[in-house]
Formats: C-alpha cells, sequence, structure tokens
C-alpha cells in the first residue's frame, strides 16, 4: 500500500509552487461537495484563486451560502449529468464542451479534476484527476459479483481518463489499489488523505443515543443495516441524510428518527450530542462523516473494510457489513459500557488530529507544485526522475 504524500512538498526542501488560478470541478451531491469546499479554504490562505464548475444537479440554497462565504471561489454552475449517472454520456459531451470553453475563458494554472472521464480532453492545462470512488468498486464491493459487460462503456472511458490526466490522486490507499487494480497500474498516483476542519466539529456533552449520516439510499453506505436493528437497541437511532435517489425512488426508514438531509453547521450539534457514531459501510473510499463524528468525540462503529481499517484501525469498533447480528450484538454491550465508550471516544479524537484541513492543504500544493513545474504522468507533463517515483515521505494516520 501506498504511504500518503508528504506534506513538506514533492520532496524534502522542495519549494512549493502555489498556483495562481485552479479550475475545479465538483459535485454538490454526498462528501465530495464537503472535501472540495474544505480545500478551497486551505488554498486560500496561500492565495489561490478557485473557479469551481459544479455539476450533477443545482446547488442548494445553503450550498450557495457556503460558497459566498468564500472569498476565493467564482461559482460556475451547471447541471449536466455525472458520468456515473444512467444515461449521463450526451451530458458528460456536453460539459466537457463547457469546461473546455471555461479553461480557454479563464487560462488557469492547472485543473483539477474530481472525476475521471474529462480528463481526456485537450487541456492546455496540465490536469490532475482525485479518484474519491469508482463504480466498478462500488459494484465489487456492494455486489460482491464481477462488474456486467454494460459497465464495459464506463470502464473504457475511466481509463482513458486515467491514462491522459497528468497525476493521478486517491484519498486512502485503500482507494487507489481499487483504481489499480480495475483500470491502470498508475506508478506516480499519490494518497492525500482528505480533512474536515476542527473548528465546527467539537465534541459536546453526551447523551445516549446512536447517528448515522450519509446517502440513505446509497447501498454502500448500508445504513440499512441499522435501520433495521433500531427496533432491538437499547437507545434511540438518529439518521441524518438524502432519503431519495438522483434518478428516482428512495427508502423506507421505520424504527428510526430521521432527520433528514443538514447542512455542516446543523449536523454539528448532533454529532456534539451523539455518544455512538455507527456506519456498517460495504464501501466507503475515505468517509468524511466518519471524521466529523470522530472530530467530535462519538465512539466509531463501523464496517471492516479495508479504507476504513487504514484510517481508523485501533480507534474504532468494526464489524463486518453483510451481519445484522453481530451489528446488533456490539452495539448492545456498547450502550451497556461506558467506560468502552469513553475509550473509543478518546481513540477516535486522537486520531481524528492526523486529518487536518492544514495537512490536507499542504497535500495538494504539493502535488499542485509538481504539476506547475511538469513533473505529471502524460503527454502534459514530463515523467518523474527516477528518484521522485512513487509516493513520498512515509505518513500514517495512527503516527
Amino acid at each position: 500500500m501506498d504511504n500518503p504524500v508528504s506534506t513538506k512538498g514533492a520532496s524534502d526542501g522542495a519549494a512549493i509552487t502555489a498556483p495562481r488560478l485552479v479550475l475545479m470541478t465538483a459535485a454538490p451531491v454526498g462528501g465530495v461537495w464537503n472535501y472540495a469546499l474544505e480545500l478551497c479554504r486551505g488554498l486560500s490562505s496561500h492565495g489561490v484563486q478557485i473557479a469551481l464548475a459544479t455539476m450533477g444537479q443545482p446547488l442548494s440554497p445553503g450550498q450557495r451560502r457556503e460558497v459566498a462565504d468564500e472569498g476565493n471561489i467564482t461559482l460556475y454552475e451547471s447541471d449536466y449529468r455525472l458520468e456515473w449517472m444512467d444515461n449521463a454520456w450526451a451530458d458528460v459531451e456536453k460539459s466537457g464542451r463547457w469546461l473546455l470553453a471555461l479553461e480557454a475563458e479563464l487560462k488557469p494554472d492547472l485543473v483539477h479534476l474530481n472525476g475521471y472521464v474529462h480528463a481526456s480532453l485537450p487541456w492546455q492545462s496540465p490536469c490532475l484527476v482525485v479518484a474519491h470512488s469508482c463504480v466498478l468498486s462500488w459494484w465489487q464491493a456492494v455486489r460482491g459479483e464481477q462488474v456486467p459487460q454494460c459497465l464495459d462503456d464506463y470502464k473504457l472511458r475511466v481509463a482513458k481518463g486515467l491514462a491522459a490526466a497528468d497525476l493521478v490522486a486517491a484519498p486512502s490507499s485503500a482507494m487507489l489499489e481499487c483504481i489499480r487494480r480495475l483500470y491502470l497500474p498508475l506508478p506516480n498516483a499519490q494518497v492525500v488523505y482528505n480533512a474536515r476542519g476542527r473548528t465546527r466539529f467539537r465534541p459536546g456533552r453526551k447523551e445516549d443515543f446512536i447517528l448515522s449520516v450519509g446517502r440513505v439510499w446509497d447501498e454502500a453506505k448500508n445504513i440499512g443495516a441499522l435501520v433495521r436493528n433500531a427496533y432491538d437497541l437499547p437507545w434511540p437511532v438518529y439518521v441524518a441524510g438524502e432519503i431519495n435517489h438522483p434518478d428516482g425512488g428512495g427508502v423506507v426508514m421505520d424504527g428510526v428518527n430521521r432527520l433528514g438531509f443538514l447542512a455542516p453547521e446543523s449536523l454539528a450539534p448532533w454529532y456534539a450530542a451523539a455518544a455512538i457514531y455507527v456506519l456498517p459501510a460495504r464501501y466507503e473510499p475515505f468517509g468524511l462523516t466518519v471524521l466529523e463524528a470522530a472530530l467530535s468525540g462519538c465512539a466509531l462503529v463501523l464496517g471492516d473494510i479495508p479504507s476504513l481499517r487504514e484510517l481508523w484501525d485501533g480507534a474504532a469498533l468494526f464489524v463486518h457489513p453483510e451481519s445484522a447480528t453481530e451489528l446488533q450484538r456490539e452495539l448492545r454491550a456498547l450502550c451497556a459500557d461506558r467506560n468502552k465508550q469513553a475509550s473509543l471516544r478518546e481513540r477516535a479524537l486522537e486520531r481524528s488530529r492526523s486529518f487536518s484541513a492544514a495537512r490536507m492543504t499542504k497535500g495538494y500544493l504539493a502535488l499542485y507544485s509538481q504539476l506547475c513545474n511538469g513533473a505529471g504522468n502524460s503527454a502534459h507533463g514530463c515523467a518523474l526522475a527516477a528518484e521522485d517515483k512513487g509516493s513520498t515521505a512515509a505518513v500514517s494516520p495512527k503516527e
């Protein structure tokens, strides 16, 4: 597994070159939105301006306020369908032309794509792709079977984008290994852990309830496993997140207290008060909600999958995502054990300090510096020198 990129720069002692302007894509759906805003905030202190091009769906009023609060973001909004959505390719072509027009108009120092397919466009600027998740790895983890042939076109387009990118990054070594296994070797790809600011998420006076946060409709989050156990647990269960799928349809949530979708400032008090946070995920390349819960001093109960083990081993209880019996047993025991709750809260809070916004920002500035200095993977930049290949200095979340 790869070590995360050093936050000191592309190499020890190397000067970091902060770009003037970054054209960044983002979708106002799920954790990538919060990741993008957190990174934009961090880059602001380094004088980096962000042209934020959004796709997928219109921004909510709350999301518009979030953008307006950041002085270094200029918003360019669209509702083109995303590459992972059904019947998306016509929109992907249109959004590609839109993004190229933005690049021609704005002349950014680099392009930061939080997706894959658009990396194969004829960019004039260096291009970074961040592999937050992908349909193929989702399918294998959630469905537990070979990817169907109907996704062959998706696979080819994603592989083409990865091959064209000047540099590829991922939020965990587990996710990067999935990308390498499913698409391309990517020897120069690097890991930069995601982050959340500590000022918003803080521990509060804990109360006897269980919290889960995420896209309830997403089988990967597996929040349904907690919902199905709720009647048999000694503490009430609260669930926050989107119920309706972007392509239509929703889920039934009997037995839990439904909070609906909550903006970060509204979620923070719930995290602060929750004694236990549960996410029995089948697939979670990083898990910003887990980090938010840990920053808030919750005891963590998580799905036993490689990415969450990588990030939280020794600081959480792990359960098999498909074992409702194990989940119920562990939660009932934890609700009755105050000392174990306190120990897990302390360990989670300590581990959360490894994923600081400053550290993530420095990691991305190191990648941006490589791109601006021509040290990329593809035809846009020259190959990395032999001594710079692969990841840089070891940085473990457990250190």
